[in-house]
């Protein structure tokens, strides 16, 4: 194994990649918007599972932009996240709005979730794929049995290996581009200059993660038909035209092929021990 692909070396790398990304993430979140689109999106799907007074567990928490739309919605967060830079933000945004008594972070891996200092969680949520960087998702959710209620929901926001926008690649004769996602061991990544390594799963993949102590309640898929977030310049050069996948993504989302078939799957299991 290339000293570069080694667990340890990758999960640093992401550590740097997200840190340096952290200054800037806010910023460039407010500004895309499909990223805005998609967030509010994923909020309606876990609204159907979130209750006024939840105690909330977030995995890969960024700076805390979904954290505080649960705070809102009446919730209590416990924050996790690897990164350095991200976990810097959310403390700076927990002492610059008050927030200690709501708002609680904690720098660990979702792969050592059993390190988390806290149980008892009403709800488990991770977003926008920030779970694709682990190479097997059961690392993962071991884990949530130990930290979760009885009947509590699970929402993870996963990059799946089929994505039709992507592989319109094909058309531009790239099929390396149009498939990529199919590659067993991991896709190279390229972020602030620094590599990891990202993994793709099939909706059965993550049922199988799950186990027999998880319900699969609900997949919905997260822009099948409209651009993905990197795309960000077509809402703006054709609103139209954007405007139009999105209406489309709304009439398909809950339908197979496309609430298996997207850029991301927002998928919610619930714990029945």
């Amino acid at each position: 194994m290339n000293s570069l692909t080694t667990p340890s070396v990758l999960f640093e790398n992401v550590n740097k990649a997200f840190s340096k990304q952290s200054h800037q993430y806010d910023t460039e979140d407010a500004s895309n918007i499909i990223l805005r689109d998609l967030r509010k999106q994923v909020y309606a799907h876990a609204s159907q599972f979130v209750k006024n007074g939840n105690r909330i567990l977030e995995l890969n928490a960024g700076t805390g932009i979904d954290a505080l739309h649960f705070i809102n919605q009446g919730c209590k967060v416990y924050a996790t996240d690897l990164s350095d830079g991200m976990i810097a933000k959310i403390n700076e945004k927990i002492t610059a709005n008050d927030l200690s008594h709501k708002l609680f972070c904690q720098q660990v891996s979702y792969e050592q979730l059993n390190q988390v200092k806290e149980k008892n969680f009403d709800f488990a949520f991770s977003n926008f794929g920030g779970l694709n960087c682990s190479s097997d998702l059961n690392k993962i959710t071991r884990h949530l049995p130990a930290l979760l209620k009885p009947q509590a929901f699970v929402t993870f926001v996963i990059m799946p290996r089929v994505c039709p926008w992507e592989m319109l690649q094909i058309l531009k004769l790239n099929p390396r581009a149009a498939f990529r996602r199919f590659t067993r061991n991991g896709v190279m990544a390229h972020l602030e200059g620094e590599y990891f390594k990202t993994f793709y799963f099939s909706l059965a993949e993550i049922k199988k993660a799950f186990g027999r102590s998880f319900t699969f309640i609900q997949s919905e898929g997260l822009a099948a038909l409209s651009p993905p977030p990197h795309r960000g310049d077509l809402p703006v050069k054709n609103p139209g035209l954007y405007n139009l996948l999105r209406k489309a993504d709304a009439a398909v989302k809950d339908s197979f092929p496309f609430n298996r078939w997207a850029d991301h799957l927002i998928v919610t299991f619930q714990f029945n021990p």
